[in-house]
């Protein structure tokens, strides 16, 4: 996942450097799904995620909130620094680094729990 990550933030900050954009819609949703898993709401969390990475995260004969629940997510907090191209976003909180899409119905949550890697893209604990 490193290179798909990397190759987001490559395609991100080549795309659009300087662009205004909204970024309370994903720091919201990077804020609820941070809300839900310290308060234990497991599926709700499931339901912030983009299709592909609530398909993934599970490992066979486990649902996704099992696996989230397993994951031990940082602690979230509150935002540092968002950053929006076009349907792509990172949203840095005080405890998490967050990768986002845009659907049709919102902000989904792409990569969870990710840390940058020295010359390396970020290694997310979550993602698709």
């Amino acid at each position: 996942m490193r290179l798909l990550v990397g190759a987001l933030l490559a395609a991100l900050a080549a795309g659009c450097a300087g662009c205004a954009a909204d970024t309370a819609g994903p720091a919201r949703a990077a804020e609820r799904f941070h809300a839900a898993l310290a308060s234990g709401r497991f599926e709700s969390a499931c339901g912030l995620l983009a299709p592909k990475t609530a398909e993934k995260l599970p490992a066979p004969g486990r649902t996704c909130a099992d696996a989230l629940r397993e994951q031990r997510l940082g602690p979230g907090g509150r935002p540092t620094e968002v950053s929006v191209w076009d349907d792509e976003a990172q949203v840095r909180l005080e405890g998490d680094t967050l990768f986002l899409h845009h659907f049709g119905d919102g902000w989904r949550v792409v990569a969870a729990g990710c840390a940058p890697v020295r010359d390396l893209p970020y290694e997310c604990g979550v993602e698709n």
